[in-house]
């Protein structure tokens, strides 16, 4: 008998404390972190696993919470990745370790974290409960919130999955009950957001005195892109918008400018455009001295002004005078404008042409 427990315990001091982790050797965890408090996020061979994505994927729950609570120098990684992406809160639900998991989202893990072929933790529960025939874990992950309409690498959202498997009722009516409830809220939501926006754009451009055709023009493309926004809400699918580029003709000191920066902020303010930034430019910034030089000129104007709005002052400078002899490459700006105005190369860019 003591030959037995000599030998246990010579086994129990050689034990990583990867070892520790998934045995549940809450002592010998201890007293390795106290040796060593460095150990707490190493590493194993082979996998990269730290000692909480082993306790989690073997719900070992008081290691778990012992590591979650640890409080030496060096905090434990809670999104630490394995080798195929996979943080803790993966390891407990592929596993089917609910009380692991919930310990984990107690503590803020992440239910978005993706792994390498972009599965969350309910993607992975999801398998583990077709498997296992057991929905504890799913249940969990719903219970805060877990997105049932993400999608992996393949396009495939928790649900898809299921579908592909074995019939399981019980699981297919708890998934589609939380989808339900999530487009519900997500629209409940896109509808406030939707009327605080407007709210806002009243204000905004209560400001600008006159120009009536502007301001319904304005209102028009507002109200479309927040109707948009609620019904990709409900879960519609909404062809992206052709882009509202515009001319601004008028004599100078009627404001054509002055226009132009109150509508960057606008259009940013309902979620036309992602920033308010107004890039000015004229014939000088644009055409170039010689052959070849004009286009990439022009280009890096038009990549510096992306997100926001390109406002091209005395646009008609750009016309070449009607002279044979004149070397003029205003026309080769107009061009690389026009080639990129209706493409979708750059994020969100608009075109303001003033005359």
């Amino acid at each position: 008998m003591p030959g037995n427990h000599d030998q246990r315990s010579r086994s129990a001091r050689g034990a990583t404390i990867h070892g520790c982790a998934q045995s549940g050797d809450l002592l010998g965890l201890q007293r390795r972190l106290q040796e060593n408090p460095s150990l707490l996020n190493a590493r194993n061979a082979v996998m990269a696993q730290t000692p909480l994505h082993v306790a989690a994927g073997y719900n070992t729950t008081s290691i778990v919470k012992f590591l979650l609570e640890w409080k030496g120098p060096e905090k434990v990684e809670l999104e630490a990745k394995n080798m195929y992406g996979e943080t803790p809160l993966h390891m407990a639900a592929k596993n089917g370790c609910s009380e692991s998991a919930r310990l984990l989202l107690i503590h803020g893990a992440s239910l978005e974290a993706k792994a390498n072929n972009g599965m969350t933790p309910l993607h992975l529960a999801v398998w583990n409960a077709l498997r296992a025939e057991d929905c504890i874990t799913v249940s969990t992950l719903l219970d805060y919130n877990a997105d049932c309409s993400v999608k992996d690498n393949e396009g495939m959202t928790p649900l898809s999955h299921l579908l592909e498997g074995a019939g399981n009722e019980k699981l297919q009516g708890l998934l589609c009950r939380h989808m339900e409830e999530q487009r519900k809220r997500k629209t409940i939501e896109s509808c406030s957001e939707a009327k605080a926006k407007m709210a806002e754009f009243e204000a905004a451009i209560s400001y600008v005195v006159g120009l009536q055709e502007l301001k319904v023009q304005l209102h028009r493309w507002a109200r479309g892109m927040l109707f948009d926004e609620k019904r990709r809400a409900l879960g519609l699918s909404i062809a992206p918008r052709r882009p509202p580029h515009m001319a601004f003709l008028g004599n100078p000191g009627t404001g054509k400018t002055m226009v132009a920066r109150v509508l960057g902020k606008l259009l940013h303010m309902v979620g036309i455009l992602p920033t308010d930034k107004v890039t000015e430019v004229q014939r000088t910034d644009l055409v170039g001295e010689f052959v070849g030089h004009t286009g990439p000129k022009t280009r890096r104007k038009i990549n510096e002004a992306e997100g926001g709005i390109l406002f091209v002052d005395e646009a008609y400078r750009l016309i070449p005078m009607q002279k044979a002899d004149d070397k003029d490459y205003g026309l080769e700006a107009l061009e690389e404008i026009m080639s990129v105005m209706d493409s979708a190369q750059l994020n969100l860019l608009k075109f303001c042409i003033a005359k």
